[in-house]
């Protein structure tokens, strides 16, 4: 059984995804997944081992030149692409309009998603062949889950399983004596307030912790300098990437 998801952004919400593929696998065993994902997160879906191909959109880089996009070539790649497999479903995760719109219409198997009362947008649903209902008030993880549970007609057990710990550590150790704080976001709007950071950062280190703080961008380097100047025991690490 070969499925197509679409799940495009934002980072956090793409790995939220990942333990519907592991539900589905043991429920499913021939199942395999192809994944349709922005381009700066395109490298997470491959983290699972039930996914087969990547297909990198690039809509928040588009919807900014979008004449370019369209003479330049890309957007017909991008067709190509998704055109290039049948598959048996084909589900969009996203529950937003330009998920369904510019990427779920445009692939070839029988369409799947929340239906107007579940989708985050409820013009979505219009786009959609097969319509689930999964209540809002929950978990994004389980969320996906049981929407995953609807679409491919299985029943759900136990808790979420990401299933990509063995991508990334080949043995078992003991944990170290450090912390990761991740203090910033993509919405400025999100971000707790710099005094509570400094003030479990002190709560911490008192303990014997140490406190390394990662970063993706020059604001946020610049925040993590700022939490960091005179601190003992905190680090900023240089720039990384997602796998890192």
């Amino acid at each position: 059984m070969k499925v197509l998801i679409v799940k495009t952004s934002s980072m956090g919400d793409v790995i939220h995804t990942l333990p519907a593929l592991t539900d589905a696998v043991k429920a499913i065993p021939n199942i395999r997944f192809d994944w349709v994902v922005e381009e700066a997160f395109a490298e997470i879906p491959s983290w699972h081992s039930a996914v087969d191909k990547v297909i990198p959109v690039a809509i928040r880089r588009w919807r900014k030149n979008l004449w370019q996009t369209f003479t330049g070539g890309e957007w017909g790649r991008y067709r190509a692409a998704l055109a290039d497999t049948n598959y048996d479903l084909v589900i969009d995760a996203q529950g937003l309009l330009k998920s369904a719109a510019l990427v779920t219409r445009y692939s070839h198997g029988v369409r799947c998603g929340y239906d107007k009362n579940s989708a985050r947008e409820s013009l979505a649903a219009h786009f959609y062949q097969r319509r689930f209902s999964v209540a809002k008030q929950q978990h994004a993880v389980e969320r996906t889950r049981q929407l995953f549970a609807q679409a491919l007609g299985y029943e759900l057990e136990g808790r979420g399983d990401f299933a990509i710990r063995q991508h990334f550590m080949t043995d078992q150790h003991d944990g170290a004596n450090y912390l990761v704080f991740l203090h910033s976001t993509t919405r400025f709007d999100k971000h707790w307030p710099e005094e509570y950071w400094l003030e479990l950062i002190a709560k911490a280190t008192a303990a014997g912790w140490i406190i390394k703080l990662p970063w993706g961008n020059a604001n946020e380097k610049a925040r993590a300098e700022r939490l960091a100047q005179g601190q003992s025991g905190v680090e900023v690490l240089a720039k990384l990437n997602l796998a890192e």
